[in-house]
């Protein structure tokens, strides 16, 4: 009976030792995550990455539904420039937000593959895609990760139509630049315009894509997240 007892002890031991030994995975933990539909019913998605329209041009791996998830900070900044633009006639349109490292990692491969050129005319006409991992326009790693990174544009509800930026979501080109001049005044303007009402809410633009806004003080600056979009 004591030998059995003994045993028994030494088994629970091992368990509980081996249980408190387990650390949770942080880049599969989306507590801290809503979605942005849900959350913020006045935006609109256009999830880019469950299509095929994207410059990979297959659907991206992690995107398993059209949603947009986003760090429960962010989308309360987000709300502030969404109920900015809607008082001026607009709605945001978004075409990414969380992205998980699983579709970062299969930009990557992509970008290996030099032979895959299907989207080359509509999103990097003027380049050759061995430069485009040197260049920066693809990386191990994406802000977007981090969940407080988002892609997005403006609705015109009066024309019923997206607002006019001079350029494209996710063009890898020097067009892309916020500060790009040859465009017309009223594109420049619409782009300030975006940039003014995000920068008002608590992002940060980025120099090399007008579309693309990181929250100043993002809640997870050094995990990158892993969970599907689903």
């Amino acid at each position: 009976m004591k030998t059995n007892s003994f045993i028994a002890c030494l088994a629970l031991t091992c368990l509980v030792a081996l249980t408190c030994g387990m650390t949770p995975d942080p880049s599969l933990d989306k507590s801290g995550f809503v979605n942005i539909a849900e959350e913020i019913p006045d935006v609109m998605l256009e999830v880019r990455y469950y299509s095929t329209y994207n410059f990979v041009g297959d659907r991206i791996n992690g995107y398993n539904a059209p949603v947009s998830y986003f760090t429960r900070e962010a989308a309360e900044a987000l709300k502030k420039a969404s109920d900015a633009a809607l008082k001026d006639g607009y709605r945001i349109r978004v075409y990414d937000a969380y992205r998980p490292q699983m579709a970062v990692d299969h930009f990557k491969a992509w970008a290996k593959d030099i032979d895959d050129t299907r989207m080359k005319e509509y999103f990097y006409p003027d380049l050759d895609k061995s430069v485009l991992f040197d260049q920066g326009y693809i990386a191990s790693r994406s802000g977007h990760s981090r969940g407080s990174t988002i892609d997005l544009t403006l609705f015109d509800m009066r024309t019923g139509h997206n607002v006019d930026m001079g350029g494209t979501f996710d063009y890898f080109g020097e067009l892309s630049h916020p500060d790009y001049r040859d465009i017309t005044p009223e594109q420049y303007a619409n782009r300030m315009y975006l940039r003014q009402l995000m920068i008002n809410a608590g992002f940060r633009p980025l120099t090399t894509e007008w579309w693309h806004f990181i929250l100043a003080d993002e809640p997870y600056p050094d995990t990158y997240f892993n969970f599907p979009n689903e």
